[in-house]
């Protein structure tokens, strides 16, 4: 089994929260780790970075944002990074693309971080990203700041004061779930519809902040994953309590992923 995390750790975990990142994960202690939000982790010859992969035993792709804030993928030896990529021009943050050897085949996955301002933009990058990556097993994996399309969302956006509201408003007035479609229309899976137990919302964390979420509660962290690889998902989960309500304004959300060879 492989375990794969994904979180958001806000602006870069300062403020004494990185500790409290490592020590979850530490713990957690997962395959491969998605991160978004790293403030700062490219500066000084990505010198935060480094301390973050040796302090977890990881090795790290990390794919610096011209406009917001650096993405990365971490992978735990014994697996071998056989492809790495990084995106930035199209993509409000970025996107770190790690393709893993494994049994099963090359695993491919994606950190990335969707445009939190503007639900078009932020539907044209799940486009972009959604046909750029075919390979049957395939996670795109992230903050992707959007709604899923399976869900009444009318309810709790209306809790929301009004500046953070119309980020997640269609034009015809409705809630704005075109991201996620635009995964789903591609084939994508969403791995929480399939695998997934509870309400599955990520944000916000109890003690973490999160002033744009007020108190809705939503679910805007994904593992979307290509027919394939969702066939092999064992367990969805996003993880509460301990560090996990104040390390961040979002929880970490990890799957369990059965990569045996077909026999």
């Amino acid at each position: 089994m492989l375990e794969v995390i994904t979180w958001n750790i806000k602006t870069g975990a300062y403020g004494g929260r990185l500790d409290g990142v490592l020590s979850l994960l530490t713990r957690e202690r997962p395959d491969v780790l998605a991160l978004q939000e790293l403030r700062d982790f490219h500066r000084h010859d990505a010198s935060r970075m480094r301390e973050v992969a040796d302090a977890l035993g990881m090795e790290a792709t990390l794919a610096p944002s011209v406009f917001g804030q650096p993405v990365a993928v971490l992978v735990r030896p014994p697996l071998r990074i056989v492809a790495a990529t990084t995106v930035r021009w199209r993509l409000h943050h970025a996107a770190a693309e790690v393709s893993v050897a494994t049994t099963a085949g090359p695993l491919t996955v994606v950190s990335t971080h969707l445009n939190p301002f503007r639900p078009y933009r932020r539907l044209r990058e799940a486009r972009w990203l959604a046909h750029r990556h075919r390979a049957p097993l395939t996670l795109i994996t992230g903050d992707l700041n959007s709604l899923d399309p399976e869900t009444g969302h009318a309810e709790r956006l209306a809790r929301l004061p009004e500046l953070y509201r119309r980020r997640h408003i269609h034009p015809n007035g409705n809630p704005d779930t075109r991201a996620i479609a635009a995964f789903t229309e591609a084939g994508f899976v969403d791995l929480w519809r399939t695998s997934g137990a509870g309400d599955g919302l990520t944000v916000p964390t109890s003690r973490g902040g999160g002033n744009e979420f007020s108190n809705a509660g939503m679910r805007l962290d994904y593992l979307l994953a290509r027919p394939g690889l969702a066939a092999r998902a064992r367990r969805s989960r996003v993880i509460r309590g301990d560090e996990a309500e104040w390390a961040s304004d979002h929880y970490p959300l990890a799957v369990t992923l059965d990569l045996s060879p077909v026999t």
